[in-house]
């Protein structure tokens, strides 16, 4: 979610209006994935290189994302939507957030509609260090590691692998997001910065990805059947 002190720059605002204003967007995205029949939704709110950032800054977010988690935790319930946080390691992260984020879990777990995943504090290398930690620990042999074995070390590994990344400013990096996961995904990068970033913008891009012939390393479909 790409763009939010750009877009308080070209206001002449400072960077935390940025992040205020990307909370409707946040909230417009989620209702428009779970119209549209999105199953799994994804949102990456801090990464683990974020911590870098001014300490000012970094407080105003975890004031901030406290705040939306709660005030926007009824909605979620509501409409069925299963809440789950992906990171959340770092101690720097106050105890009453990580509360906050337990709650929230735990009050949507019942939910059977759309599985809302926030990463905060993620960092996708963490994630597969942290998985060849777990197969280490488990004592698994090295011959009988599998690709299918690792993943299942992975965080949440029920979640699928990602089919679409939209990232959104402009930009096109990866940023250490779900490394494993993105292995395959399709990439979109819309120029609108994330605090103008509305439902007709997600769709687009939902458009777009079901445009594209996704290959896998295959051949289109058209010269598979040329050579049967």
């Amino acid at each position: 979610m790409d763009g939010n002190g750009r877009w308080a720059q070209r206001r002449s605002l400072p960077r935390t209006a940025g992040h205020q204003a990307a909370e409707a967007t946040a909230i417009d995205t989620i209702e428009a994935a779970r119209s549209a029949g999105v199953e799994w939704l994804s949102l990456y709110a801090f990464s683990t290189e974020n911590w870098n950032r001014p300490g000012a800054e970094v407080d105003y977010l975890m004031r901030l994302v406290r705040q939306v988690v709660r005030k926007h935790a009824p909605l979620l319930l509501a409409r069925g939507i299963r809440c789950r946080f992906l990171g959340v390691a770092d101690p720097r992260i106050p105890r009453e957030l990580a509360r906050d984020f337990d709650d929230l879990a735990t009050l949507t777990s019942g939910n059977r509609g759309m599985t809302l995943t926030v990463a905060f504090d993620h960092g996708g290398r963490r994630d597969i260090v942290e998985a060849a930690r777990s197969l280490i620990r488990s004592g698994t042999p090295a011959e009988e590691v599998t690709e299918r074995l690792f993943a299942e070390h992975l965080p949440f590994p029920d979640t699928p692998d990602v089919d679409l990344v939209i990232r959104t400013s402009g930009e096109q990096r990866i940023s250490n997001f779900m490394l494993w996961k993105v292995a395959y995904a399709e990439w979109v990068f819309p120029e609108v910065l994330w605090p103008d970033f509305r439902a007709a913008d997600f769709l687009d891009c939902l458009h777009a990805y079901r445009r594209r012939d996704r290959r896998f390393g295959g051949l289109p479909h058209q010269e598979n059947g040329d050579q049967r």
